[in-house]
Protein backbone atom coordinates (compact mmCIF):
# COMPACT_ATOMS: atom_id res chain seq x y z
CA UNK A 1 0.00 0.00 0.00
CA UNK A 2 1.59 3.46 -0.74
CA UNK A 3 0.41 6.92 1.06
CA UNK A 4 0.99 10.14 -1.17
CA UNK A 5 2.27 12.32 0.29
CA UNK A 6 0.69 16.26 0.73
CA UNK A 7 2.33 18.72 -1.83
CA UNK A 8 3.57 20.99 0.50
CA UNK A 9 4.63 18.57 3.00
CA UNK A 10 8.60 19.06 1.95
CA UNK A 11 7.98 22.71 1.85
CA UNK A 12 6.38 22.95 5.49
CA UNK A 13 9.42 20.38 6.75
CA UNK A 14 11.93 22.61 5.64
CA UNK A 15 9.93 25.98 6.91
CA UNK A 16 10.62 24.51 10.36
CA UNK A 17 14.24 24.71 10.05
CA UNK A 18 14.83 28.53 8.18
CA UNK A 19 15.59 31.43 10.26
CA UNK A 20 18.22 30.33 12.29
CA UNK A 21 22.39 31.39 12.15
CA UNK A 22 25.40 28.65 12.14
CA UNK A 23 26.53 28.12 15.71
CA UNK A 24 28.51 30.51 17.36
CA UNK A 25 30.97 31.30 20.03
CA UNK A 26 32.93 34.31 21.76
CA UNK A 27 34.76 35.99 20.19
CA UNK A 28 33.01 36.91 16.69
CA UNK A 29 31.88 39.37 14.79
CA UNK A 30 28.48 39.55 13.13
CA UNK A 31 27.28 42.44 10.48
CA UNK A 32 23.32 42.02 9.09
CA UNK A 33 21.97 44.24 6.65
CA UNK A 34 17.67 44.18 5.86
CA UNK A 35 16.37 45.72 2.93
CA UNK A 36 12.91 46.00 2.14
CA UNK A 37 12.06 44.73 -1.05
CA UNK A 38 8.16 44.54 -1.40
CA UNK A 39 5.78 41.58 -2.39
CA UNK A 40 6.34 41.51 -6.17
CA UNK A 41 10.16 41.67 -6.29
CA UNK A 42 10.51 37.83 -5.84
CA UNK A 43 13.29 36.86 -7.95
CA UNK A 44 15.69 39.64 -7.72
CA UNK A 45 16.95 38.35 -4.48
CA UNK A 46 17.55 34.71 -5.15
CA UNK A 47 18.98 35.98 -8.44
CA UNK A 48 21.54 38.07 -6.41
CA UNK A 49 22.57 34.94 -3.92
CA UNK A 50 22.64 32.91 -7.13
CA UNK A 51 25.70 35.40 -8.52
CA UNK A 52 27.16 34.57 -5.24
CA UNK A 53 27.01 31.16 -4.85
CA UNK A 54 29.37 30.88 -7.67
CA UNK A 55 32.10 32.19 -5.60
CA UNK A 56 31.63 30.54 -2.33
CA UNK A 57 31.36 27.12 -0.98
CA UNK A 58 27.83 26.17 -0.22
CA UNK A 59 26.80 25.25 3.23
CA UNK A 60 23.28 25.02 2.69
CA UNK A 61 21.95 24.87 -0.38
CA UNK A 62 20.24 28.02 -1.87
CA UNK A 63 16.29 27.72 -1.96
CA UNK A 64 13.50 30.04 -2.06
CA UNK A 65 14.05 31.66 1.35
CA UNK A 66 16.92 30.25 3.09
CA UNK A 67 20.73 29.74 2.00
CA UNK A 68 24.52 29.44 3.86
CA UNK A 69 27.47 30.39 2.16
CA UNK A 70 31.56 30.25 2.65
CA UNK A 71 32.88 33.40 1.46
CA UNK A 72 36.66 33.96 1.68
CA UNK A 73 36.44 32.84 5.41
CA UNK A 74 33.00 34.71 6.07
CA UNK A 75 29.60 33.32 6.27
CA UNK A 76 26.56 34.94 4.88
CA UNK A 77 23.15 33.90 5.59
CA UNK A 78 20.62 34.91 3.30
CA UNK A 79 16.81 34.79 4.30
CA UNK A 80 14.07 36.19 2.15
CA UNK A 81 11.04 37.56 4.50
CA UNK A 82 7.72 38.49 3.02
CA UNK A 83 8.67 41.88 2.06
CA UNK A 84 12.31 42.10 3.12
CA UNK A 85 15.12 40.31 3.06
CA UNK A 86 18.17 39.78 5.43
CA UNK A 87 22.06 39.77 5.16
CA UNK A 88 24.09 37.83 7.74
CA UNK A 89 27.87 37.73 7.65
CA UNK A 90 29.32 35.64 10.37
CA UNK A 91 32.91 35.84 10.92
CA UNK A 92 34.86 34.22 13.84
CA UNK A 93 37.87 36.05 15.86
CA UNK A 94 37.99 39.74 16.96
CA UNK A 95 39.76 42.72 16.01
CA UNK A 96 41.45 46.03 17.87
CA UNK A 97 37.91 47.80 16.93
CA UNK A 98 34.95 45.54 17.44
CA UNK A 99 33.15 47.47 15.29
CA UNK A 100 35.03 48.45 12.31
CA UNK A 101 33.04 47.45 8.86
CA UNK A 102 36.15 47.48 7.21
CA UNK A 103 36.54 43.66 8.45
CA UNK A 104 34.08 42.60 5.95
CA UNK A 105 35.03 44.53 2.98
CA UNK A 106 36.16 41.34 1.02
CA UNK A 107 32.14 40.19 1.04
CA UNK A 108 30.62 43.41 1.48
CA UNK A 109 31.88 44.77 -1.11
CA UNK A 110 30.17 41.87 -3.54
CA UNK A 111 27.49 41.82 -1.40
CA UNK A 112 26.58 45.37 -2.16
CA UNK A 113 27.58 45.30 -6.28
CA UNK A 114 24.03 44.40 -7.03
CA UNK A 115 21.67 44.30 -3.35
CA UNK A 116 18.24 44.52 -4.63
CA UNK A 117 15.85 46.73 -2.72
CA UNK A 118 16.69 49.17 -0.18
CA UNK A 119 18.23 48.86 3.08
CA UNK A 120 15.88 49.17 6.54
CA UNK A 121 18.05 48.53 9.31
CA UNK A 122 22.03 47.35 9.04
CA UNK A 123 24.18 46.40 12.40
CA UNK A 124 27.00 45.36 13.70
CA UNK A 125 27.48 42.91 16.60
CA UNK A 126 30.55 42.12 18.97
CA UNK A 127 30.03 38.67 20.32
CA UNK A 128 32.72 38.37 23.40
CA UNK A 129 33.54 36.65 26.48
CA UNK A 130 36.37 37.54 29.15
CA UNK A 131 35.83 40.20 32.75
CA UNK A 132 37.83 42.68 30.66
CA UNK A 133 34.48 42.75 28.28
CA UNK A 134 32.15 43.70 30.95
CA UNK A 135 30.40 46.33 30.25
CA UNK A 136 31.03 47.54 33.74
CA UNK A 137 34.76 48.24 33.08
CA UNK A 138 34.31 49.35 29.10
CA UNK A 139 34.43 52.65 28.20
CA UNK A 140 30.95 52.53 26.47
CA UNK A 141 30.56 56.28 25.23
CA UNK A 142 33.39 55.12 23.00
CA UNK A 143 30.66 53.11 20.71
CA UNK A 144 27.76 54.29 22.22
CA UNK A 145 25.69 57.56 22.75
CA UNK A 146 26.36 58.11 26.87
CA UNK A 147 22.55 59.64 26.66
CA UNK A 148 20.76 56.76 24.92
CA UNK A 149 23.03 53.56 26.34
CA UNK A 150 20.83 50.31 26.97
CA UNK A 151 22.64 48.06 29.00
CA UNK A 152 20.44 44.99 30.32
CA UNK A 153 21.01 40.92 31.21
CA UNK A 154 19.26 38.84 28.75
CA UNK A 155 18.76 34.76 28.56
CA UNK A 156 17.99 35.24 31.87
CA UNK A 157 21.44 36.34 32.85
CA UNK A 158 23.82 34.36 31.23
CA UNK A 159 24.49 37.37 28.72
CA UNK A 160 24.78 41.01 28.85
CA UNK A 161 24.00 43.36 26.11
CA UNK A 162 25.33 47.24 25.50
CA UNK A 163 23.65 48.90 22.67
CA UNK A 164 22.64 52.94 21.93
CA UNK A 165 20.21 51.41 18.56
CA UNK A 166 21.33 54.52 16.94
CA UNK A 167 22.98 54.83 13.21
CA UNK A 168 26.07 56.17 13.40
CA UNK A 169 28.41 57.41 11.20
CA UNK A 170 29.43 54.44 9.53
CA UNK A 171 25.92 53.54 8.51
CA UNK A 172 25.46 51.07 11.04
CA UNK A 173 23.75 50.22 14.48
CA UNK A 174 26.29 49.12 17.02
CA UNK A 175 25.29 45.80 19.36
CA UNK A 176 27.78 44.38 22.40
CA UNK A 177 26.95 41.21 23.28
CA UNK A 178 29.18 40.40 26.60
CA UNK A 179 28.71 36.29 26.82
CA UNK A 180 28.58 35.03 30.50
CA UNK A 181 28.08 31.55 30.10
CA UNK A 182 26.16 30.87 26.76
CA UNK A 183 26.13 27.12 25.69
CA UNK A 184 26.03 25.65 22.06
CA UNK A 185 23.17 27.14 19.88
CA UNK A 186 21.86 29.60 22.43
CA UNK A 187 24.54 32.31 21.17
CA UNK A 188 22.58 32.11 18.19
CA UNK A 189 19.32 31.88 19.07
CA UNK A 190 20.39 34.80 21.61
CA UNK A 191 21.15 37.08 18.22
CA UNK A 192 18.53 36.01 16.06
CA UNK A 193 16.43 37.00 18.73
CA UNK A 194 17.96 40.74 19.32
CA UNK A 195 18.11 40.90 15.17
CA UNK A 196 14.18 39.60 14.68
CA UNK A 197 13.26 42.06 17.56
CA UNK A 198 15.12 45.22 15.78
CA UNK A 199 13.97 43.80 12.07
CA UNK A 200 10.30 43.47 13.22
CA UNK A 201 10.55 46.78 15.04
CA UNK A 202 11.86 48.62 12.31
CA UNK A 203 9.26 46.95 9.40
CA UNK A 204 6.74 47.86 12.33
CA UNK A 205 7.57 51.43 12.63
CA UNK A 206 6.94 52.00 8.94
CA UNK A 207 3.48 52.63 8.97
CA UNK A 208 4.18 55.28 11.40
CA UNK A 209 4.69 58.13 9.02
CA UNK A 210 2.00 57.08 6.48
CA UNK A 211 -0.80 57.12 9.49
CA UNK A 212 0.72 60.89 10.32
CA UNK A 213 0.93 61.90 6.87
CA UNK A 214 -2.55 61.16 5.94
CA UNK A 215 -4.11 62.17 9.67
CA UNK A 216 -4.80 65.52 8.16
CA UNK A 217 -7.18 64.06 5.43
CA UNK A 218 -8.59 62.47 7.45
CA UNK A 219 -9.54 65.23 10.00
CA UNK A 220 -10.88 67.28 7.19
CA UNK A 221 -13.18 64.49 5.83
CA UNK A 222 -14.05 64.29 9.50
CA UNK A 223 -14.90 67.21 9.53
CA UNK A 224 -16.84 67.36 5.99
CA UNK A 225 -18.80 64.54 6.73
CA UNK A 226 -20.55 66.25 9.73
CA UNK A 227 -20.97 68.95 7.57
CA UNK A 228 -22.77 66.35 5.26
CA UNK A 229 -24.45 64.77 8.34
CA UNK A 230 -26.16 68.40 9.37
CA UNK A 231 -27.53 69.13 6.12
CA UNK A 232 -28.87 65.82 5.68
CA UNK A 233 -31.34 66.74 8.65
CA UNK A 234 -32.10 70.13 7.27
CA UNK A 235 -35.39 69.55 5.09
CA UNK A 236 -34.21 72.59 2.81
CA UNK A 237 -31.30 71.13 1.52
CA UNK A 238 -30.83 69.73 -2.16
CA UNK A 239 -30.59 66.24 -1.63
CA UNK A 240 -28.94 65.69 -5.48
CA UNK A 241 -25.87 67.78 -4.21
CA UNK A 242 -26.09 66.08 -0.63
CA UNK A 243 -25.64 62.60 -2.34
CA UNK A 244 -23.14 63.17 -4.91
CA UNK A 245 -21.13 64.82 -2.01
CA UNK A 246 -21.53 61.42 -0.12
CA UNK A 247 -20.66 59.60 -3.20
CA UNK A 248 -17.34 61.56 -3.56
CA UNK A 249 -16.43 61.63 0.15
CA UNK A 250 -17.22 57.59 0.36
CA UNK A 251 -14.74 57.07 -2.98
CA UNK A 252 -12.07 59.39 -1.05
CA UNK A 253 -12.50 57.04 2.47
CA UNK A 254 -12.07 53.89 -0.09
CA UNK A 255 -9.02 55.22 -1.17
CA UNK A 256 -7.52 55.65 1.77
CA UNK A 257 -8.35 52.60 3.10
CA UNK A 258 -7.04 50.53 -0.05
CA UNK A 259 -4.13 52.62 0.50
CA UNK A 260 -3.25 51.83 3.74
CA UNK A 261 -4.80 48.64 5.20
CA UNK A 262 -2.00 46.27 4.51
CA UNK A 263 0.81 48.68 5.83
CA UNK A 264 -1.65 49.14 9.29
CA UNK A 265 -2.17 45.21 8.85
CA UNK A 266 1.57 44.76 8.74
CA UNK A 267 2.64 46.98 11.09
CA UNK A 268 0.21 45.22 14.02
CA UNK A 269 1.83 41.77 12.69
CA UNK A 270 5.33 43.18 12.94
CA UNK A 271 4.54 44.99 16.17
CA UNK A 272 3.32 41.33 17.58
CA UNK A 273 5.91 39.47 16.76
CA UNK A 274 8.39 42.32 18.24
CA UNK A 275 6.42 41.72 21.76
CA UNK A 276 7.28 38.02 21.79
CA UNK A 277 10.93 38.34 20.33
CA UNK A 278 10.62 41.00 23.27
CA UNK A 279 9.18 38.41 25.56
CA UNK A 280 11.79 35.34 24.74
CA UNK A 281 14.66 37.05 25.86
CA UNK A 282 14.06 37.11 29.68
CA UNK A 283 15.25 40.89 29.68
CA UNK A 284 16.94 41.78 33.16
CA UNK A 285 17.23 45.36 34.64
CA UNK A 286 20.90 46.50 35.32
CA UNK A 287 20.82 49.87 37.62
CA UNK A 288 22.16 53.03 35.85
CA UNK A 289 21.14 52.05 32.59
CA UNK A 290 17.49 52.02 30.50
CA UNK A 291 16.84 48.62 29.60
CA UNK A 292 16.00 46.79 26.10
CA UNK A 293 11.86 46.47 27.25
CA UNK A 294 11.97 50.00 28.18
CA UNK A 295 13.59 50.73 25.03
CA UNK A 296 11.30 49.20 22.74
CA UNK A 297 8.16 49.88 24.43
CA UNK A 298 8.89 53.11 24.88
CA UNK A 299 9.06 53.84 21.24
CA UNK A 300 7.21 51.13 19.16
CA UNK A 301 3.80 51.10 21.63
CA UNK A 302 3.19 54.86 20.82
CA UNK A 303 3.61 53.95 17.67
CA UNK A 304 1.45 50.90 16.92
CA UNK A 305 -1.30 53.00 18.86
CA UNK A 306 -0.99 55.25 16.65
CA UNK A 307 -1.71 53.24 13.61
CA UNK A 308 -4.13 51.32 15.34
CA UNK A 309 -6.15 54.86 16.35
CA UNK A 310 -5.48 55.63 12.40
CA UNK A 311 -7.46 52.13 10.95
CA UNK A 312 -9.84 52.63 13.49
CA UNK A 313 -10.58 56.13 12.80
CA UNK A 314 -10.81 55.20 8.96
CA UNK A 315 -13.51 52.16 9.80
CA UNK A 316 -15.33 54.60 12.11
CA UNK A 317 -15.39 57.25 9.29
CA UNK A 318 -16.84 54.35 6.41
CA UNK A 319 -19.36 53.23 8.78
CA UNK A 320 -20.40 56.74 9.43
CA UNK A 321 -20.13 58.04 5.94
CA UNK A 322 -22.77 54.67 4.92
CA UNK A 323 -24.86 55.39 7.38
CA UNK A 324 -25.34 59.44 6.57
CA UNK A 325 -25.78 57.67 2.76
CA UNK A 326 -28.21 55.37 4.04
CA UNK A 327 -30.31 58.29 5.63
CA UNK A 328 -30.14 60.21 3.17
CA UNK A 329 -31.27 57.67 0.11
CA UNK A 330 -34.10 56.59 2.56
CA UNK A 331 -35.54 59.88 2.27
CA UNK A 332 -34.71 60.32 -1.33
CA UNK A 333 -36.82 57.37 -1.51
CA UNK A 334 -39.86 58.36 0.46
CA UNK A 335 -39.63 61.68 -1.87
CA UNK A 336 -40.01 59.28 -5.09
CA UNK A 337 -42.35 57.64 -3.26
CA UNK A 338 -45.01 60.85 -2.37
CA UNK A 339 -44.23 61.84 -5.98
CA UNK A 340 -45.52 58.12 -7.14
CA UNK A 341 -48.14 58.57 -5.38
CA UNK A 342 -49.09 61.68 -7.08
CA UNK A 343 -48.69 60.96 -10.62
CA UNK A 344 -50.68 57.51 -9.25
CA UNK A 345 -53.50 60.02 -8.20
CA UNK A 346 -52.88 62.64 -11.52
CA UNK A 347 -53.07 59.31 -13.49
CA UNK A 348 -56.87 58.42 -11.58
CA UNK A 349 -58.01 61.60 -12.68
CA UNK A 350 -56.96 61.73 -15.94
CA UNK A 351 -58.53 58.43 -16.42
CA UNK A 352 -61.66 58.93 -15.03
CA UNK A 353 -61.99 62.42 -17.53
CA UNK A 354 -60.95 60.04 -20.42
CA UNK A 355 -63.78 57.51 -19.20
CA UNK A 356 -66.27 60.46 -19.27
CA UNK A 357 -65.17 61.98 -22.39
CA UNK A 358 -65.12 58.27 -24.30
CA UNK A 359 -68.73 57.75 -22.56
CA UNK A 360 -69.96 60.89 -24.42
CA UNK A 361 -67.92 59.47 -27.49
CA UNK A 362 -70.02 56.76 -27.23
CA UNK A 363 -73.44 58.60 -27.44
CA UNK A 364 -72.30 61.01 -30.05
CA UNK A 365 -71.52 57.16 -31.63
CA UNK A 366 -74.90 55.89 -31.32
CA UNK A 367 -76.52 58.82 -32.88
CA UNK A 368 -74.24 59.19 -35.52
CA UNK A 369 -74.74 55.74 -36.64
CA UNK A 370 -78.43 55.47 -35.85
CA UNK A 371 -78.81 58.69 -38.71
CA UNK A 372 -76.65 56.44 -41.14
CA UNK A 373 -79.06 53.44 -40.28
CA UNK A 374 -82.07 55.38 -40.49
CA UNK A 375 -81.44 56.42 -43.55
CA UNK A 376 -80.72 52.98 -45.43
CA UNK A 377 -83.84 51.97 -43.74
CA UNK A 378 -85.42 55.16 -45.32
CA UNK A 379 -84.56 53.75 -48.77
CA UNK A 380 -85.68 50.59 -48.58
CA UNK A 381 -89.17 51.66 -47.38
CA UNK A 382 -89.24 54.22 -50.33
CA UNK A 383 -90.46 51.35 -52.67
CA UNK A 384 -93.01 50.09 -49.72
CA UNK A 385 -96.53 51.77 -50.63
CA UNK A 386 -98.09 49.78 -47.01
CA UNK A 387 -97.19 53.08 -45.20
CA UNK A 388 -97.11 56.08 -45.37
CA UNK A 389 -93.24 57.07 -45.83
CA UNK A 390 -93.01 59.59 -42.97
CA UNK A 391 -95.00 56.92 -40.50
CA UNK A 392 -92.82 54.25 -41.05
CA UNK A 393 -89.57 56.66 -40.48
CA UNK A 394 -91.24 57.86 -37.57
CA UNK A 395 -91.58 54.59 -36.09
CA UNK A 396 -87.82 53.43 -37.43
CA UNK A 397 -86.05 56.35 -35.42
CA UNK A 398 -86.62 54.60 -31.99
CA UNK A 399 -86.88 51.01 -33.02
CA UNK A 400 -82.62 52.01 -34.40
CA UNK A 401 -81.60 53.69 -31.48
CA UNK A 402 -82.88 50.84 -29.34
CA UNK A 403 -80.99 48.33 -31.17
CA UNK A 404 -77.93 50.09 -32.13
CA UNK A 405 -77.66 51.26 -28.40
CA UNK A 406 -77.95 47.46 -27.04
CA UNK A 407 -75.75 46.61 -30.04
CA UNK A 408 -72.73 48.54 -28.38
CA UNK A 409 -73.75 47.63 -25.12
CA UNK A 410 -73.41 44.30 -25.65
CA UNK A 411 -70.04 44.64 -27.57
CA UNK A 412 -68.40 46.74 -24.34
CA UNK A 413 -69.30 44.23 -21.92
CA UNK A 414 -67.78 41.39 -24.35
CA UNK A 415 -64.82 43.37 -24.57
CA UNK A 416 -64.59 44.31 -20.69
CA UNK A 417 -65.43 40.60 -20.08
Amino acid sequence: MTIQDHPLRGALSAEMHVRRLPRMTAPCRLMQVVTVLGETNTDAPRAHIEALKRLATVIVPLSAKYAVLLIDGITLVWERHTEFATYTLLRPGMTADPFDPADFDPVRDRLYAAMPGEIIRSTQIALVAGPEWEPAVLDLPRWFAAEATVVCDVAGGLARIASDFRLNTDGYGRILIHDRGLQHDEAGQLVLRLQELGNYRNMALLGLPLAQRLTPMVSQLEARLAELTHAVSERSSQDDFLLDELSFLSAELARLVAETRYRMSATRAYAQISEDRLGSLTIGVVRGYQSLDDFTERRLVPAVRTCDSFSARLDDLSRRAAWTSDLLRTRIDIALARQNRDLLSSMDRRTDLQLRLQQTVEGLSVVAISYYLVALVGHVLGVVTIVSHDVAMAIAVPVVLVLVTLGLYRMKHHVLK
